[in-house]
């Protein structure tokens, strides 16, 4: 399995300039292989780590499981 180093706070600050999102980039890499994507502080310390799935199917499954784990964990802050 290939593994992709990301520093978060660049990758999320290009999405926020690009008007993206983070799914619409991972379904851009799908190529029918999985990848671990490692999301990276500054400082190169580990902040969470994704395996990218093989298809678009699996990938959409995990976005709507990601919505609803986001959804919880925010109401429970509130």
């Amino acid at each position: 399995m290939k593994t992709i180093e990301i520093k978060a706070d660049q990758f999320f600050e290009i999405l926020k300039l690009r008007g993206a999102s983070m799914w619409e980039i991972f379904s851009q890499m799908i190529d029918g292989e999985e990848k671990e994507i490692i999301f990276l502080t500054e400082e190169n310390a580990v902040l969470f780590n994704y395996i990218l799935p093989s298809d678009k199917e699996k990938l959409e499954k995990d976005k709507q499981e990601f919505s609803k784990q986001f959804s919880e964990k925010i109401s429970e802050l509130n």
